[in-house]
């Protein structure tokens, strides 16, 4: 039974209420988490406890196991003892079961909980009949461990999930409480509830950074390991995005602040992990239709033993004995840990894997997910300017050597083809020169002179001003992948041409290969035009592509895919794809940074890298394949188990005591156990 499950039975005094929220505290705005949850938690792990610590002599003072293990300790009385502490358990430990056992049959919807009520019951009531008033075998052990087990089961899950979370929790605790706000050339310190979006704060070497935001001033390295999984620190310069929480090393960072409080990134991660917990687990629900069936054929099973029993003569001691073994071994404890305890385990994966889960229910069909639809800027490329290309039209010329000359020359410019110009040589780490005598050339491009040598980078339209054709073959196949170029003169020469596209993530080569390996079909949106489109495409041997797709269209696509019988996952950034992300089968969006519409994709993906998607996609087949083999162990035996229990071969000398019956359910359980934590 998953948290979920206990939670459909409205358990009062352990509703699972992870409710986050922000508000301010003396004077600080900060984050909160309300555990309700760790309360639920500490709530189960007593009862387990206290419950295992009394199963000790209620194992010991047991007629049949003194009987299985060849020895005797009973005194005057002992019976009542066991009893006692068996009254004990099943009311104490019990009681959670016991409670939604009474909910679902209110409700007219028998599942795990009735199943384990009436297994713990029909155990506890038949053996206080035995002590009290006929003759016949005490189920106390049985019973107790039963109840032990399912009470750890809740435990196990409730804490694995909680464990899954921690990091994002510990995350939205380390929130700074001040930030050094710069106001009128002075750093004033304040509370971080006093920045608003537009405010200017310095964050120096060591520090928390307080708001989600823009550098504008000054270069450092920065750990991001708790939002992105990523342990390599990040390196910062004017114009990149920060975190709130994440941590500044060892240069100061002046940073504009576009988020604060609500807003950032933070809050939104931490409302996430309340929908986590939240939704609906469809292999859960798979097991509460097991434990359905199985509580049918406890109670009928229980009923058509004790009735051929008595009806073959052998009397209603015997009979009963028979019937509530039939009863005990329907219930296996292996059921209650088959779905939380892989459940659990995969969500910690999940996380440690830089991915979070809003929709159970969505991870795993992503097991099935046939095709996969990604949308182009920001998810396949980088959604940034760069130079793709360096063509020499001089012999003399090398690309370095072209490189520096442009880079040098469109240092002094603002605009952004300049900028990815310089970006690019200082990346390659090349020194640039100094320039003489510079001006723009309105329109049409930049010119000055370096070395005493005229050098100009202008557009085509100079070219046909001036009447510069160009006839080499290279350039016309840069202009049919519609990327925009520019050309490199000196001294009145053309000696180079660099072009300049959105840059293509080398994750999505990968990430396209390793998807048309498992046979997952791969698809294109853009809304860039055809030539980029089809330039794209080609780089990534994608067959399929679709150019010129405004948001809405995105959504016939996705149906368009569908109705050719895929089961559709959408690749997007969240926010022009959230349409598409919503009509998919599996909603994906990556690049979980400041400005995802997180509420409108299943899964999101905290690095902006698509090979994160395969991961997914593996996970969730791992996932649903251990499910479906604890599930299957859980459930297999009692087509062995329950004929045994109810003395089918009694006249051939076999029948299966109630010993052997929970023997076999604990070795179960174990299995179970086992198979789940080598999910990896």
């Amino acid at each position: 039974m998953s948290v979920n499950g206990m939670r459909d039975h409205k358990h009062h005094e352990h509703e699972h209420k992870h409710v986050n929220h922000i508000h301010k505290e003396e004077g600080h705005e900060s984050i909160h988490i309300h555990h309700d949850h760790e309360a639920m938690i500490s709530d189960f792990k007593r009862r387990f406890l206290i419950s295992a610590l009394l199963t000790v002599p209620i194992v010991i003072l047991s007629p049949s196991i003194q009987s299985f293990l060849g020895y005797r300790f009973r005194f005057f009385g002992y019976i009542y003892v066991l009893w006692v502490l068996s009254s004990v358990v099943y009311i104490y430990g019990g009681y959670p079961f016991l409670r939604g056992l009474v909910d679902e049959l209110r409700k007219r919807i028998p599942g795990m909980m009735t199943l384990i009520g009436v297994a713990i019951s029909v155990a506890y009531l038949y053996s206080t009949t035995v002590v009290f008033f006929i003759k016949g075998q005490t189920f106390f052990w049985e019973l107790a461990t039963l109840i032990d087990v399912m009470l750890l089961g809740h435990w196990i899950e409730m804490k694995a999930v909680a464990g899954a979370s921690k990091a994002l929790e510990l995350l939205a605790k380390s929130m700074p409480n001040t930030a050094h706000l710069v106001k009128d050339s002075k750093i004033i310190e304040v509370s971080v509830s006093e920045v608003n979006p537009g405010d200017i704060v310095l964050v120096k070497p060591g520090e928390k950074i307080p708001v989600d935001g823009i550098v504008i001033e000054g270069s450092s390295n920065v750990d991001e390991s708790l939002v992105t999984g990523e342990s390599k620190p990040v390196s910062k310069k004017p114009g990149d995005r920060v975190i709130a929480a994440t941590i500044n090393l060892e240069g100061s960072l002046t940073i504009k602040a576009e988020k604060t409080g609500k807003g950032t990134y933070i809050a939104q991660v931490i409302d996430l992990i309340k929908k986590i917990q939240e939704s609906k687990s469809r292999a859960q629900d798979l097991a509460n239709k097991a434990a359905k069936w199985l509580t049918v054929i406890a109670l009928g099973g229980g009923i058509i033993t004790l009735m051929a029993w008595v009806f073959l003569g052998m009397g209603v001691s015997f009979a009963l004995e028979r019937a509530v073994t039939v009863m005990v071994i329907t219930c296996p404890h292996a059921l209650g840990l088959a779905v939380p305890l892989v459940i659990a385990r995969s969500t910690a994966i999940a996380a440690m894997s830089g991915f979070l889960i809003r929709n159970r229910v969505s991870f795993e069909r992503a097991k099935d997910i046939s095709a996969v639809v990604f949308d182009k800027t920001g998810t396949l490329t980088k959604g940034e300017f760069g130079v793709s290309d360096i063509l020499i039209l001089d012999e003399m010329m090398s690309e370095e050597e072209l490189l520096i000359l442009a880079a040098s020359l469109e240092q002094r410019s603002e605009h952004p083809i300049a900028k990815s110009i310089v970006s690019f040589a200082l990346e390659k780490g090349l020194k640039l020169r100094d320039v003489e005598e510079f001006r723009t050339l309105p329109g049409r491009g930049v010119i000055g002179k370096i070395d005493e040598r005229e050098v100009m980078v202008v557009s085509s339209g100079y070219l046909k001003e001036n009447n510069l054709y160009m006839d080499d073959k290279r350039v016309l196949m840069l202009m049919e992948q519609g990327k925009t170029l520019v050309y490199v003169l000196l001294d009145g020469r053309v000696v180079g041409v660099i072009a300049l596209a959105d840059v293509i993530r080398e994750e999505s080569r990968d990430a396209i290969k390793n998807l048309k390996r498992m046979g997952i079909r791969t698809v294109m949106l853009t809304g860039d035009n055809r030539k980029v489109a089809a330039w794209v495409a080609k780089e990534l041997s994608i067959e399929e592509y679709y150019a010129e797709v405004l948001p809405h269209e995105k959504v016939e696509v996705i149906r368009k895919v569908r109705e050719k019988g895929h089961v559709m996952a959408m690749v997007g950034d969240g926010i022009n794809d959230a349409p598409a992300l919503v009509e998919a089968d599996v909603g994906i969006a990556i690049g979980a940074g400041t400005d995802i519409a997180i509420e409108s994709a299943d899964i999101v993906l905290v690095r902006n890298d698509p090979r994160d998607v395969l991961a997914i996609i593996d996970l969730a087949r791992r996932t649903h394949r251990k499910i479906v083999q604890n599930l299957a162990w859980a459930t297999g035996y009692n087509a062995v188990a329950i004929p045994l229990a109810a003395g089918v071969l009694y006249s051939k000398g076999v029948m299966l005591p109630p010993t052997i019956g929970a023997l076999l359910m604990t070795i179960s359980t174990i299995i179970v156990a086992i198979n789940a934590s080598m999910l990896k």
